[in-house]
């Protein structure tokens, strides 16, 4: 009870000092609280609307998720350039005049609140842009600027990117159409080049090679009986002086019975089939009897005597003229037909390579033509994508809460900053008294002497004033009441009138103590 008669004993002492320190921040914050310019807020609130013809059906080719569509656009229309215009147009700041740019774009962003919904929380996407200024019709009109830019910037970004996508696979399928008519005229070239050895006529080629070789045998064949005819008709001379008609040669037995099984081969082919037992000995008997027929003629060769043909009659140099020119004939035309057949071998070995690197070719044109088709169907749904952007009809930025001009302020609220300043000034004012009573060392009281020199004092006598004293202590909180009554506000006042408005000052102090009320 002692200790709490005392602390009032020493406030009393030092009210004074707490009158002026509490009554001066009282008196600034109600001051700065009634003369803080009101501050205006609106604000609208977009909402990203669903495509309106299901992706089932038909999609757009702008896939953007709606989270990522309003931080792009935030991105795109909040920039640098947009807030410093839209601020310049609808002198959306007191004294703007006297900013750098720098400055009036931290105040655009610090005026300007932007807020979207939890996108973790499964919320619809929604995005709340909010702006304050001192003048309530600016508001509404830098949010519309606002307004105007989101909904523009929305629209080129969608059209644009659907325009780029149409523009794109328009240009892919030109450059595909291109190169498949490349690769088919390279193609064509190659076959054109390389026509006698395309595998499409191998089959044929190889046919026509094995009738050739058929022709071949067949000629060699005509030019041996034609070289046994002569030898014949040498030898029939050789041996009677006489000369026949060379269309009736001289047949030996063995050349007789050759012609026989000739003969019967081809009656049993007709009946049996090839690996038959008949047909397999008919055709041993014919080659047993081919070489008999040929050792027979090279034994008569060997044992008759040379006659020159210049002894020979001149019938029988006719006749064997015409055998030789026979004979010529043949070879010939025996030598036209290796032409071909090396020819056709010749292109029958190019074949392979030739149908390696055609089939390459023809690999490269497929996969080409896949990609063409595959093209056209992006194609397609690329047109559809931008029909359904251009008719506004895939998933775009609609306005749920117009910006609206408020008709009242919503800040600062006075009374609580006047309440808040003076419950500040009451706090300073008994800060001021701890602070000047723990600098003070002066005893006051016995238990101060007993604590500080160990010495009990026998009994304490209390500060009597004399009159004149009391007078002057009257005085002088008659002057300090004086003081706090008229000095502070005339200071206010000369301050505001001489140096700053003081809602002007009170913005300064705020903003280097970053405060934003």
């Amino acid at each position: 009870m002692e200790d709490l008669r005392y602390y009032l004993a020493v406030f009393k002492r030092r009210l004074p000092y707490f009158l002026i320190v509490s009554t001066l921040v009282s008196a600034i914050s109600v001051v700065v609280a009634y003369t803080l310019p009101p501050v205006y807020e609106s604000r609208m609130v977009l909402l990203v609307e669903a495509p309106k013809i299901p992706e089932d059906l038909a999609s757009s080719t702008v896939q953007t998720p709606a989270f990522e569509q309003l931080q792009l656009l935030q991105q795109r229309v909040f920039t640098r350039n947009n807030l410093l215009t839209i601020a310049r147009e609808h002198n959306a700041l007191p004294e703007m005049s006297e900013m750098s740019p720098d400055e009036i774009i931290g105040r655009m962003r610090d005026r300007t609140g932007i807020q979207t919904s939890n996108r973790f929380a499964q919320e619809v996407p929604l995005m709340t842009v909010s702006f304050e200024a001192p003048v309530a019709i600016t508001t509404a009109a830098v949010l519309n600027a606002y307004l105007d830019l989101i909904l523009q910037q929305d629209t080129e970004f969608r059209r644009g990117r659907s325009t780029e996508t149409l523009e794109f696979f328009q240009q892919e399928l030109e450059r595909l159409g291109a190169e498949i008519d490349r690769q088919g005229a390279r193609i064509l070239e190659f076959k054109q080049a390389n026509t006698d050895a395309l595998p499409d006529s191998l089959d044929f080629r190889m046919d026509q090679q094995s009738d050739l070789q058929d022709q071949l045998a067949e000629i060699d064949r005509e030019i041996n009986g034609f070289r046994s005819q002569r030898s014949r008709l040498v030898q029939l001379y050789e041996l009677t002086g006489g000369v026949e008609d060379a269309t009736t040669p001289v047949q030996s037995a063995e050349e007789r019975a050759l012609e026989e099984a000739k003969t019967e081969l081809q009656n049993a082919l007709a009946i049996y089939a090839p690996d038959n037992p008949r047909v397999k000995l008919l055709e041993t008997r014919i080659k047993n009897l081919k070489a008999a027929v040929d050792a027979s003629a090279d034994i008569s060769n060997e044992t008759r005597e040379p006659v020159s043909e210049e002894d020979l009659p001149p019938v029988l140099r006719v006749q064997l003229d015409e055998v030789d020119a026979s004979i010529d004939a043949l070879q010939a035309q025996k030598e036209r037909i290796q032409e071909r057949i090396d020819a056709l071998t010749t292109t029958i070995e190019r074949t392979p390579e030739v149908a390696i690197v055609l089939e390459e070719m023809n690999r490269k044109y497929e996969t080409i033509q896949d990609q063409y088709e595959r093209a056209e169907e992006r194609l397609s749904a690329a047109q559809i994508g931008d029909q359904i952007e251009t008719r506004s009809r895939g998933q775009r930025i609609t306005v749920i809460e117009q910006p609206t001009v408020p008709d009242r302020p919503t800040k600062p609220s006075r009374k609580k900053l006047a309440v808040a300043g003076s419950g500040l000034g009451m706090l300073a004012g008994i800060a001021l008294i701890v602070l000047l009573e723990f600098i003070n060392n002066t005893a006051r009281r016995p238990e101060d002497i007993i604590k500080r020199f160990g010495v009990t004092p026998i009994s304490t006598i209390p500060y009597i004033q004399t009159k004149g004293q009391r007078i002057w202590r009257r005085a002088r909180q008659l002057l300090v009441l004086l003081l706090i009554v008229v000095g502070i506000p005339a200071a206010l006042y000369a301050i505001h009138i001489y140096y700053l408005p003081l809602d002007l000052l009170a913005e300064k102090v705020m903003e280097k103590l970053g405060i934003r009320l």
